[in-house]
């Protein structure tokens, strides 16, 4: 998977690309065949923001907040992606489920 830290008028330190990556473990423990993630990190006045764009077969999930801490933003943001990610495969799981049952049924 490819993993792209970035910053708007801020400079990623190393403190901060540590604590995403570590977080990065909580979405490829739920999937493995993740594409890209994209992280973009930026300052506005007192709002500390986190973007993230997760690319994973068959969608593209994108989540952002806003903390007053840096570190508490790409909480929240990765908390957002993993449930964004558990929702896309449930999705995917019971639209295969579907498809089986109607195979049994009618086939």
């Amino acid at each position: 998977m490819q993993f792209q830290l970035s910053g708007q008028q801020i400079e990623v330190t190393p403190a901060l690309r540590d604590h995403a990556t570590a977080k990065l473990d909580r979405l490829t423990r739920l999937d493995d065949k993740l594409k890209s993630l994209a992280i973009v990190l930026s300052v506005d006045k007192l709002q500390q923001r986190a973007e993230g764009t997760l690319g994973v077969i068959g969608a593209t999930l994108h989540a952002e907040a806003t903390e007053a801490d840096m570190y508490a933003s790409i909480d929240v943001l990765f908390d957002k992606l993993v449930n964004q990610l558990r929702r896309h495969r449930e999705k995917v799981a019971d639209k295969h489920q579907r498809e089986t049952r109607e195979e049994r049924q009618y086939g």
